[in-house]
């Protein structure tokens, strides 16, 4: 059985004003200061931030490295992953593993009562196109440097409680034990959650939760664990 998740992606509404905003550049409760002044960095990599920043305030997600480059005048992709290091490196931003668009402001994400980003939605059916995103959820007690959340589209997790609309909480990793429910990307495109199981042929099998759809084997190359679902948040309006 085919999920709506694999014909559309559930659109997700970017809040770009007041304190709740990333792209808000003045100073005070809830709103983003120029961070980059604070910390020791060379002209170069506080121009490379301040290049992700506006870029990210443009377009709604993180610039390649190759975009990165062309904004600083130079072609050595090599050189901008060191400016980029260095600005992890400064708690200025987090790099999210196994992702072209693997920049994230960490003065947004760890800002005020606690918020981590929303990066998108997650297929809990057939596997969807996995798009990242700049927005954040807040979450109080359950935040931290390696969580994230996912906006579920389909309904092939309901027999764990995991409904179309919830928002799916991750703890990054990139290894997982049989029995998890997973974020796994598949061919380095489209993302799904489902529980993760490694067998003795050295394929993997994503299983859903509903005797509707049937469980998906792969070979192990093909899928990159993500994260490692902790929880939910379910929102009623």
């Amino acid at each position: 059985m085919k999920d709506e998740g694999h014909k559309k992606i559930c659109n997700i509404t970017k809040k770009y004003a007041d304190e709740s905003s990333y792209t808000s550049a003045s100073s005070g409760p809830g709103r983003q200061r120029d961070v980059a002044s604070d910390k020791m960095l060379t002209k170069r990599q506080k121009e490379t931030y301040e290049i992700v920043k506006k870029y990210i305030d443009e377009h709604g997600y993180a610039p390649t490295t190759l975009e990165i480059a062309h904004q600083l005048g130079i072609t050595s992709k090599g050189v901008v992953h060191r400016y980029v290091k260095a600005l992890d490196t400064a708690n200025l931003i987090t790099l999210v593993p196994n992702r072209k668009r693997n920049i994230i402001l960490n003065d947004v994400v760890f800002q005020g009562a606690g918020e981590i980003p929303l990066q998108g939605n997650i297929a809990a059916g057939c596997p969807i196109e996995a798009i990242p995103e700049q927005e954040t959820v807040d979450l109080g007690a359950i935040t931290g440097p390696n969580r994230y959340a996912l906006r579920v589209c389909g309904n092939s997790m309901v027999e764990e409680g995991i409904y179309d609309g919830d928002l799916v909480i991750c703890d990054a990793r990139n290894q997982a034990n049989n029995g998890e429910i997973v974020v796994a990307l598949i061919d380095n495109e489209c993302a799904t959650l489902k529980r993760f199981h490694r067998n003795e042929d050295g394929t993997v099998t994503l299983i859903p939760a509903n005797a509707d759809y049937l469980p998906m084997v792969y070979e192990a190359h093909r899928v990159l664990i993500q994260g490692i679902f902790i929880g939910l948040l379910r929102i009623h309006q």
